[in-house]
C-alpha cells in the first residue's frame, strides 16, 4: 500500500508505530484515537497490538456518535479506507480483548458479546436501561376519575381530527414513562398541552396539590419554541379553569433544569440523591439528547413523576454519543415495557413539503425527485451546474432586509427578517460548507452596499450562540443580530429562551455568523423558507436523516440545491450508530 503522507497533517500521529501507524496513515483513525489507545495500553502494560487497535477504533466510534464498537461490523463500516489493511481475525481479536488487562471494572473497557465499550458509556447505558425498566415496572398511575378523564379527552381532543392526539394523551396519562413520537406538524405540542390539563384535573379530583411542571429541551432555542408553542396551544384550546390549574411555568434547557455545577460539565446538582421536585417532566427534541444527558436526567427524575419524552426518531441524533430516542422506540416500546404514543398525520405541511418529507423518511428517491422537479410554490429543486446567481437572488433580499432594519435600530424587524430564511449546509468547510457560504454572503453585501465589512461586528451581522453562557443567560442555539443604536454604538440583540437580551459585542465569545448554518445546528428551530445545500454524493455526512432534518426545518417553502446523484446517495444511507441500548431494552420485562 502506497500513500503520500503529509507530516504536517494534524490527523497524523507521527510517533505511531505498527498497526496503529498503518490504520492512521490510511485515514481510518486520527491522531487523537492513536493517543487514547497508546495511553491506555501503556498504563496497563498491554502489549497486544490488536487490543490497541480496538481501543483506537472505540475512540473513533465515539467521535462519530456511537456508544460502542461492534467488532463484527467495524471492517464493513470502515469500507474502502480499510480494504488493504491487515485486520485481526475476529476470533483472535475477541480472545485478545477478553484476556486484556484493560477489560472489566475498574478498568477502561467493557465487552458485551461483540460490542466493546469505554467503561463510562457501558455504565450509562446500563443505568438508562435499569431506570427505565424500574419505571415501567411500577404500578400504573392512579386515575382519580375515569369518567372525568373521558370527559376531559372529549373536551380537549374533539372529533376524528384529533383521534391520534387523544389516544396518545390517554396513553401518557396511564403510564409513568411515555415516548411521544411524530414528525413536524403531527400535533405533539397539542398532545402535550392537553395531557398537562388532564393530569392537573386528575390531581385536583384526587385532592392533591396541583402538579409541578417542567418543560425542557436540549438547546435554548428548542426550549423557547416549546414554551411558546405550549402557551399558544393552552390559549387556543384550554379553558380558563384548565389554565388556572396549570399555573405559571417556564421552559428551560436540560442543563438549566438539572442545575449546572462549576466543577463538572457532565454532573449536575440534581441527581439520585437530590431529585427534581417536578411531578411532570416534558422533554422536547429528545432525538438531540445524548446518552450521557439522558442518564443524568433519568437519575434526577422522581420515580413517581410522569416523564414524557417527545421527538421525531427520523431526525438526526445527538451530536454527542448515542441515539437514545431511536433506541427507546425500537427497544422500550417494541420490548413491551410501555405502550406506544405515536402521531403519524401531519397537519402543518401543505402538499409538496409534506410529500417530500414523507418520501425521504421512507427512502423513496423517485417520489422525492418527482415532487422536487414538479415545482410549485412550496418546493424548488436547483440542479444548475453553477447555482450561485440563483442562490444570490433567493438569499440576498432577506440578508439586506436584516441589515436595513439593523441600521435603523429596529430590532423586531431585524429578528423577523432573520427568521424568514435559513441557508443549511451539511459541512462546515469546503465549497458547500458553512464557512464558504458565510464569506460568500458577506461578499454579496459588500457588492450591494460598498461596505467592506472590515469589522467582525458589522451592522446586521446575524449570529448563532454555540455554547451555553450561564452568566449572560444565553444558550446554545440562541440567535441574534448586531443592531446600531441611535448613539452609533453597536449592540447584539439575542432572542434568548429567557427573553430578549441586549449585549455588548465584547461580552460574547462562543458566537458564529449565521448567514449559513449546519443542518445539525438547525435542529430544534424552523424558518419560513429553507435552502438546503446538498454536498457531493461522496460525502460521508450525506444520509437520509440529514436530508429529512433539513427539509423539515421549513415552514412554508424549501429549496434543495444539488444533484440527483446526491439525493439518491442520501436516501440510500442511514445514519446508524452502534449502541447496545435498544437490545437491552428489547429484552422481556
Amino acid at each position: 500500500m502506497t500513500a503520500t503522507v503529509d507530516e504536517f497533517d494534524s490527523a497524523l500521529a507521527l510517533a505511531a508505530t505498527g498497526v496503529l501507524r498503518d490504520f492512521n496513515t490510511a485515514g481510518v483513525i486520527v491522531a487523537a484515537d492513536v493517543h487514547v489507545a497508546s495511553r491506555l495500553t501503556t498504563m496497563l502494560a498491554e502489549s497486544n497490538e490488536s487490543v490497541a487497535l480496538a481501543c483506537a477504533l472505540v475512540a473513533r466510534a465515539v467521535r462519530a456518535g456511537s456508544v460502542c464498537l461492534d467488532l463484527t461490523e467495524v471492517r464493513d463500516e470502515v469500507g474502502d479506507d480499510g480494504a488493504e489493511l491487515a485486520w485481526p481475525a475476529l476470533d483472535e481479536w475477541l480472545a485478545a480483548v477478553t484476556a486484556s488487562p484493560l477489560l472489566g471494572a475498574p478498568h477502561p473497557l467493557r465487552l458485551e458479546g461483540t460490542r466493546l465499550y469505554f467503561d463510562r458509556y457501558w455504565r450509562e447505558e446500563e443505568q438508562v436501561d435499569q431506570i427505565l425498566r424500574r419505571r415501567a415496572g411500577r404500578p400504573a398511575p392512579t386515575i382519580a376519575s375515569d369518567r372525568a378523564l373521558t370527559a376531559g379527552l372529549d373536551r380537549l381532543f374533539p372529533g376524528q381530527d384529533y383521534i391520534e392526539q387523544r389516544t396518545a394523551a390517554e396513553t401518557a396519562a396511564r403510564q409513568w414513562t411515555t415516548v411521544l413520537t411524530g414528525g413536524p406538524g403531527t400535533g405533539k405540542t397539542t398532545t402535550v398541552a392537553g395531557l398537562l390539563a388532564l393530569l392537573a384535573e386528575q390531581a385536583e379530583l384526587a385532592g392533591d396539590r396541583l402538579p409541578r411542571i417542567a418543560l425542557t429541551a436540549p438547546t435554548g432555542k428548542a426550549a423557547g419554541r416549546l414554551e411558546e408553542a405550549v402557551r399558544r396551544e393552552m390559549a387556543e384550546r384550554l379553558t380558563a379553569e384548565d389554565r388556572d390549574r396549570l399555573g405559571e411555568f417556564q421552559a428551560r434547557t436540560l442543563h438549566m433544569l438539572l442545575g449546572r455545577r462549576p466543577d463538572s460539565s457532565t454532573r449536575f446538582r440534581h441527581d439520585r440523591d437530590n431529585r427534581l421536585p417536578h411531578d411532570i417532566v416534558i422533554v422536547d427534541e429528545t432525538s438531540m439528547v445524548s446518552l450521557t444527558m439522558m442518564a443524568r436526567l433519568l437519575d434526577a427524575v422522581r420515580p413517581e413523576a410522569h416523564l414524557v419524552l417527545v421527538g421525531d426518531p427520523d431526525q438526526l441524533a445527538s451530536i454527542e454519543a448515542g441515539a437514545v430516542l431511536a433506541d427507546l422506540v425500537e427497544g422500550l416500546v417494541a420490548g413491551g415495557h410501555i405502550e406506544a404514543a405515536e402521531l403519524r398525520t401531519s397537519h402543518r405541511f401543505g402538499g409538496e413539503i409534506g410529500k417530500v418529507a414523507l418520501a425521504i423518511r421512507d427512502g423513496e428517491p423517485g417520489v422525492v425527485l418527482d415532487v422536487l422537479r414538479d415545482g410549485g410554490d412550496r418546493v424548488h429543486f436547483v440542479e444548475d451546474d453553477d447555482p450561485l446567481e440563483t442562490l444570490r437572488t433567493a438569499i440576498l433580499p432577506d440578508v439586506l432586509a436584516i441589515r436595513a432594519a439593523a441600521e435603523a435600530g429596529d430590532t423586531d424587524a431585524a429578528l423577523a427578517a432573520l427568521d424568514r430564511h435559513r441557508l443549511l449546509c451539511a459541512h462546515r468547510e469546503g465549497p458547500w460548507g458553512v464557512s464558504h457560504w458565510n464569506r460568500t454572503v458577506e461578499r454579496w453585501i459588500t457588492e450591494e452596499t460598498d461596505d467592506p465589512l472590515w469589522d467582525t461586528w458589522y451592522v446586521g451581522r446575524p449570529v448563532l450562540v454555540t455554547a451555553n453562557d450561564y452568566a449572560l443567560g444565553i444558550y446554545n442555539g440562541d440567535v441574534g443580530v448586531t443592531i446600531r443604536r441611535p448613539d452609533g454604538s453597536l449592540r447584539v440583540c439575542i432572542d434568548s429562551s429567557r427573553g430578549r437580551l441586549d449585549l455588548a459585542p465584547t461580552r460574547l465569545g462562543n458566537i458564529e455568523t449565521l448567514h449559513a448554518m449546519t443542518i445539525h445546528k438547525a435542529q430544534g428551530s424552523q424558518a419560513t423558507e429553507v435552502t438546503v445545500l446538498m454536498p457531493g454524493e461522496e460525502s460521508r455526512l450525506l444520509t437520509r436523516e440529514l436530508f429529512y432534518t433539513a427539509v423539515t426545518r421549513a415552514q412554508d417553502r424549501v429549496r434543495v440545491v444539488g444533484t440527483e446523484a446526491a439525493i439518491r446517495s442520501a436516501l440510500s444511507r442511514r445514519a446508524l450508530r452502534a449502541t447496545g441500548l435498544r437490545q437491552r431494552l428489547a429484552e422481556a420485562p
